[in-house]
């Protein structure tokens, strides 16, 4: 546990990964708000893994634990390890000059992240990452070229890599892009990863709007008042319309 929040303090993701443009093509992330062992998971990835570097400064622990059906003793224990008390915020202690200073610029806070780039970017980004020797931290992304962030969940997939197949091209062979692949030595297999990685992204697109939880409870509550209003309705107006005829 300590080690993965010291990886991400080390490890973290600039403020320049919101400026990146697109081009390329984004795998739909299999958002699913209603599934609370996802939404704990992605819960748990990002304390473990994001934390040490980036915030939920519009999020409190309490509203977490609570949304997301995690006694507060169990959250507590396992995902608070910042903040004194649980209805503090998602924030961690790194300070803002020490942060620009290590990484050029402050990394931004994750609350609303979902939100600004959209679930399928983030999914599709998450799972882009390959090895780039020339790079500060010597991995690239075909999401967004030339990211100044590391591969923080690289012990997770392994070391990705661009792969190419050999394949006939107007009569003559060449070295065809084929995907990005991994050297198999992650602690996850690639489904599982990616099942992990769609956690991740449950977990933030449900904190940049919480209330969708919420209303789509309210909303099964309203259709179930309607359907039992209507049953009444009909039956009152059968009743008062018999002894017109």
């Amino acid at each position: 546990m300590i080690k993965h929040i010291f990886s991400a303090a080390l490890l973290c993701i600039s403020a320049s990964v919101f400026a990146s443009g697109g081009g390329v093509h984004l795998d739909k992330a299999p958002i699913d708000l209603t599934d609370k062992a996802s939404l704990q998971n992605g819960a748990r990835m990002f304390q473990n893994y994001c934390l040490g570097c980036h915030q939920m400064q519009y999020q409190r622990y309490a509203r977490t634990f609570r949304d997301l059906d995690i006694p507060e003793d169990v959250g507590m224990e396992n995902l608070m390890f910042t903040g004194k008390k649980v209805g503090d915020h998602i924030k961690n202690n790194m300070a803002t000059k020490d942060a620009e200073k290590w990484f050029g610029a402050a990394p931004p806070d994750l609350t609303n992240v979902a939100r600004v780039r959209g679930p399928d970017w983030l999914y599709t980004y998450l799972r882009s990452f390959y090895a780039d020797p020339s790079r500060p931290f010597g991995v690239n992304n075909e999401v967004f070229p030339l990211v100044g962030m590391p591969h923080v969940l690289q012990e997770l997939q392994g070391t990705p890599y661009k792969a190419y197949e050999t394949r006939l091209v107007d009569g003559e062979s060449k070295d065809v892009y084929a995907g990005i692949k991994t050297d198999g030595k992650g602690e996850l297999t690639t489904e599982e990863y990616d099942r992990a990685v769609a956690d991740l992204v449950n977990y933030l697109e449900y904190v940049g709007e919480p209330s969708k939880l919420e209303a789509k409870a309210l909303g099964i509550k309203v259709m179930v008042f309607l359907l039992i209003f209507f049953v009444v309705a009909y039956l009152l107006k059968k009743e008062y319309w018999k002894d017109v005829h």
